[in-house]
């Protein structure tokens, strides 16, 4: 089973930068096209950044786009969020997922998602 381990959450004033860290526990993660999703306590979590097996195709949640990126190093089993141009409205949860299933590309649906990791917390705030 794959294991996943999110890192490099923290505080961060409006406007800042974060990275966050995705690592696999396995060296097979180009099988895998990974999935980045966000929950606010009493919401229901939601898709943000999504980027396939081979790394040249993502999907990008609207609230995000122009500001949030991701990338993927199959060699190393790790997968990066970078986040820009932090909004006080982008204080959640982050948690990365893989999805085995789908060979070209990815999607922001939750259900699609086969491992999960137990999530970074990211605080926007002045």
């Amino acid at each position: 089973q794959l294991q996943l381990v999110e890192s490099g959450g923290g505080l961060v004033q409006p406007g800042g930068s974060l990275r966050l860290s995705c690592a696999a526990s396995r060296s097979t993660l180009n099988f895998y096209a990974i999935g980045w999703f966000r929950r606010v306590p009493g919401r229901e979590r939601d898709g943000v950044l999504c980027i396939n097996r081979s790394g040249d195709k993502t999907n990008v949640a609207d609230s995000v786009k122009g500001r949030f990126t991701v990338s993927r190093d199959n060699a190393k089993n790790m997968v990066y969020l970078q986040m820009n141009s932090l909004k006080p409205e982008d204080t959640a949860v982050y948690y990365c997922a893989a999805d085995k299933r789908l060979p070209r590309t990815c999607v922001l649906r939750e259900a699609d998602y086969d491992y999960w990791g137990q999530g970074t917390q990211v605080n926007v705030s002045s």
